[in-house]
């Protein structure tokens, strides 16, 4: 669509040959009006449509082109890629510690002092293991243990190299798969610039935020972000100001990530700041209480 100083020419095809599709397609994802028009019987003047039937079919044409470009750019992405390699480490460790159970249960049925978990299916697969397993099947299936669980830290090394190009500023503060947690719990960077703190603070637990909200539990403290060292090594009575602290760093971190990009240490600092004066209060606190003991 064009700006509207042509009268003649405004429309969603403005100075688009018929047929180009691709052209089409870029005019509805960039173009702009200045006012709503008549744009079947714009087509028809120009040139571009024979009639209000063929405009109407070049226009869904091109949309779904526009939205197929729209979608695929948007995949490719830098953030895009975070997600879907955080989901597949996951994916990865679910699978593998789900089938390494199955494989204790079944190596146990061989040898009752079989091992359990991942190490002792990479044992198995590397032949390590003096209990006499020779069933081919349970070598196998720990061999796919191994694999699997080997692709994850595979992911993890990626997630651990890539986030911090996508995200630096939140990297710094979350740690780098925290970090790209976060931005694939809320759909990608942009989303996540766009969540006010408090949804930062609680995204990962759902679940527990809709229980609370039918009123069959008590408001969540905090999702994902409870594996922060800041939340996590706070005393429980003072783990929501840290939750809430941390969360409202990490909004602010991932908002200069995606509209600017620049790296601000100072907020390293100032959540640093903010979370030992948090803790300090239980210091206090223990202070008070044994002192008051000792003058009892």
């Amino acid at each position: 669509m064009s700006d509207g100083t042509d009268p003649a020419k405004s429309g969603w095809f403005a100075d688009v040959e018929s047929g180009d599709t691709d052209g089409a397609a870029e005019s509805i994802r960039t173009g702009r009006a200045a006012e709503p028009d008549d744009w079947p019987a714009r087509a028809v003047e120009s040139g571009f449509a024979d009639d209000e039937d063929a405009y109407y079919d070049a226009l869904r044409e091109a949309t779904t082109a526009a939205t197929r470009a729209a979608v695929t750019e948007r995949e490719r992405a830098d953030d895009r890629q975070l997600v879907h390699a955080i989901r597949a480490m996951d994916d990865c460790n679910r699978t593998a510690n789900e089938l390494a159970e199955r494989l204790a249960e079944w190596a146990g049925t061989v040898d009752p002092e079989a091992g359990t978990g991942v190490a002792y299916a990479r044992a198995i697969a590397r032949g390590e293991t003096d209990d006499g397993l020779e069933e081919p099947a349970i070598r196998s299936l720990a061999e796919r243990v191994a694999d699997l669980a080997d692709e994850a830290d595979d992911l993890r090394e990626f997630v651990e190299r890539q986030t911090p190009t996508v995200a630096p500023n939140l990297s710094t503060l979350a740690e780098p798969v925290l970090a790209a947690r976060l931005i694939a719990l809320a759909g990608g960077l942009e989303d996540l610039a766009k969540k006010p703190s408090g949804t930062v603070q609680v995204l990962g637990a759902e679940d527990a935020l809709f229980a609370h909200l039918r009123g069959h539990a008590p408001s969540p403290k905090h999702g994902i972000i409870y594996t922060h060292d800041a939340v996590r090594g706070t005393h429980p009575e003072n783990r929501g100001s840290a939750a809430r602290a941390v969360a409202g760093k990490l909004a602010i971190a991932a908002r200069v990530d995606h509209y600017s990009g620049e790296v601000k240490p100072e907020l390293e600092a100032e959540l640093a700041e903010r979370i030992e004066t948090i803790q300090a209060r239980t210091t206090d606190d223990d202070t008070a209480t044994d002192g008051g003991a000792a003058d009892e």
